[in-house]
C-alpha cells in the first residue's frame, strides 16, 4: 500500500488535472449531447430547401462536340441561369448550352432565380451581396468563391450562397448550423479548420483525459478502507 505522502500527492495530481481538464470535459459532453439530439438533416437546412426540386429539362441544345475547348471537355454539366441553358466545361468554363458563347460569371438577378428554385417559396429575400473572400472560419469556407450571399427575413438569420463563376446553388447557412458548427470546433478541438482529428491539442486533452480517469481510479485504490483491509489479509 502507498504512504499517505504519495497518496496526497496522487490526489493532489487528479484534483488539479480535473480542474484544468474540466472546462474541455464540458465542451465535449454538451456537443456531444446537441449532436445527439439534433437532426443532421435540419443542420443542412433542409427544412428551408425546395426539397423536391427537379432540374428543368432543355431541348436543341448544342452538342459538346461543337464546343470549342482547346484541350477538350474533361468533365460537363448543366446549369440553369433564369430559364437559360448553360455548360460548365471542366470546371473552369460557363457556356450558352445555344448560342456557345462563353459567360464570365453569373449576374444578381440569376444568382437570385438560382436560389428561387432551390429555396421554399414562402422565403423572403431580404438582400444579395458579393463576397470575394472567406476566411478560415467564415461559414462559407471551402466553397468556390466569388459569391452571392442571399439573406432572408427569418428568425434563423437564414442565407444561402450562389456561386458566381459557375451559377452554382452551393449551401445554406442559419443559425442551428452556426451553433452546431461551433460545438462541432470544440469537440474535435480543431480551431482552425474544423475537421481535422489529428491535431496537437485534441492528443495532448485526450491523453491528459486518461491520465486523469486513471489517477480517478488510483485515487480510489489508495484510499479505499476495503482495499486496505484486503491488503492486510493478503500480507498475513
Amino acid at each position: 500500500m502507498v504512504n499517505r505522502h504519495t497518496a496526497l500527492k496522487i490526489r493532489k495530481t487528479h484534483r488539479y488535472l480535473g480542474l484544468f481538464m474540466g472546462i474541455q470535459f464540458l465542451m465535449w459532453t454538451i456537443s456531444g449531447l446537441y449532436f445527439s439530439w439534433t437532426n443532421i438533416d435540419d443542420i443542412h437546412g433542409d427544412q428551408f430547401k425546395n426539397v423536391a426540386f427537379q432540374p428543368k429539362a432543355f431541348h436543341n441544345l448544342l452538342s459538346p462536340s461543337q464546343l470549342n475547348i482547346q484541350d477538350g471537355i474533361k468533365t460537363i454539366e448543366m446549369r440553369d441561369l433564369n430559364s437559360t441553358p448553360y455548360y460548365w466545361v471542366n470546371n473552369s468554363q460557363l457556356i450558352n448550352a445555344i448560342d456557345g458563347k462563353l459567360k464570365n460569371g453569373i449576374t444578381e438577378k440569376e444568382a437570385l432565380y438560382v436560389a428561387k428554385i432551390h429555396m421554399k417559396d414562402d422565403l423572403k429575400v431580404t438582400t444579395i451581396a458579393r463576397i470575394e473572400e472567406a476566411g478560415k472560419h467564415h461559414e462559407y469556407r471551402k466553397k468556390l468563391l466569388p459569391a452571392y450571399v442571399i439573406s432572408y427575413d427569418t428568425d434563423e438569420a437564414l442565407k444561402a450562397y450562389v456561386s458566381i463563376k459557375d451559377g452554382k446553388f452551393q449551401t445554406v447557412r442559419h443559425r442551428s448550423w452556426r451553433w452546431f458548427d461551433f460545438l462541432w470546433m470544440t469537440h474535435t478541438m480543431d480551431y482552425d479548420g474544423r475537421d481535422n482529428f489529428n491535431t496537437i491539442v485534441l492528443r495532448a486533452f485526450s491523453l491528459l483525459g486518461l491520465i486523469t480517469v486513471l489517477s480517478g481510479f488510483l485515487l480510489w485504490f489508495t484510499s479505499s478502507p476495503r482495499i486496505r483491509k484486503l491488503i492486510k489479509k493478503i500480507k498475513k
